[in-house]
């Protein structure tokens, strides 16, 4: 999951940095007043977002079969520490009864 974070940063970062050169150049216009930042980030989020999605999407694919893996564990874990208080739970009640009738 770290690693397919990392890289989307790497794509936005890239353009981010494309989009300065373009602005700065010219080619796209510059923000309004003391916009320019906000204008440029904006715009690579915006470019980057559907890039992101096509070039990687085999490590999103990896980062999700990880994520399911480790909720299927947490679940089994769940389960076992459920059933296994049930069993403490049944055989206190169990001890309990034959206290009683004796």
């Amino acid at each position: 999951m770290l690693r397919y974070t990392l890289m989307r940063l790497g794509v936005f970062a890239g353009c981010f940095v494309v989009v300065w050169g373009l602005v700065y150049s010219g080619v796209v216009p510059r923000g309004l007043g003391d916009s320019n930042l906000m204008w440029v980030l904006l715009l690579s989020l915006v470019i980057s977002a559907p890039i992101s999605f096509v070039v990687l999407r085999k490590e999103r694919d990896r980062a999700s079969v990880n994520v399911v893996r480790r909720v299927d564990r947490m679940k089994a874990n769940l389960e076992a520490n459920r059933s296994q208080e049930d069993a403490t739970a049944d055989d206190a009640a169990a001890s309990q009864g034959r206290t009683q009738t004796s």
